[in-house]
């Protein structure tokens, strides 16, 4: 793919795909061979210096070259203005390698569970893997009991409640990666990993990595799934 490609060139071509999965409609933008020069975006990751990733990413990241989206900065831009209707631009909020290294048995309750990245629907997660299938991909979800899809500032406190009161009853979430359909969360949708691949979707929808061969985590001939984590806000 070229540099410079439009939203209708990339739709028509099947290098970018919409999808809407779930109920609420709510988009997930998927854009095939989106650097220009992955493998040094690879190299790159391979070699950052990591650090923690804080209390909900379980793993390390480091700071990443953010310029690398100019790229595709026009289709970019059409995905925001016709996609997300966020026509007065975004601002920048981080850009990170990021890169899974807890063991099951060290999750903490919350990094067992669907998660979102914020409350805010003008927030938006852009996912670029660096791996392919066998590092996993990601996935979406509903929260069975509030058929919740997305968690904005006003169903917080209803979600929020609800996960208390499934943990009186069900009790803390097992010590794994969560995977599939359970009691509590459907799986609605998803992406599978893909080498240069970018997914772009609100954070405020409930979503899950799927983490390949969660046991060889640590191991010392295992490679950690490796993404680049952006995200953006959009302007007041």
């Amino acid at each position: 793919m070229s540099g410079k490609i439009t939203l209708e060139e990339g739709l028509k071509s099947g290098v970018v795909r919409l999808d809407r999965p779930g109920a609420e409609g709510e988009p997930v933008v998927v854009i095939d061979d989106f650097s220009l020069n992955p493998d040094a975006l690879l190299r790159r990751g391979r070699e950052a210096s990591y650090g923690e990733g804080g209390k909900h990413y379980p793993g390390q990241r480091a700071p990443a070259p953010s310029a690398y989206l100019r790229e595709r900065m026009n289709l970019l831009q059409a995905v925001l203005t016709e996609v997300f209707g966020m026509d007065g631009g975004a601002n920048l909020v981080e850009c990170n390698f990021s890169i899974v290294t807890t063991p099951p048995d060290r999750l903490t309750p919350i990094q067992r569970l669907p998660h979102f990245d914020s409350t805010d629907p003008g927030y938006l997660a852009l996912l670029h893997y660096l791996g392919g299938p066998e590092e996993g991909g990601t996935s979406f979800y509903r929260h069975r009991a509030s058929q919740f899809e997305t968690i904005d500032a006003s169903r917080l406190d209803t979600y929020t409640g609800m996960l208390q009161e499934e943990v009186r009853e069900y009790g803390l979430p097992k010590r794994q990666y969560f995977s599939g359909t359970d009691q509590q969360f459907e799986k609605i949708g998803g992406v599978e990993a893909r080498f240069n691949r970018m997914v772009i979707y609100r954070g405020y929808r409930l979503h899950s990595g799927d983490i390949a061969q969660p046991e060889r985590i640590g191991a010392p001939d295992a490679a950690p799934r490796l993404t680049i984590n952006t995200f953006l806000a959009a302007k007041a």
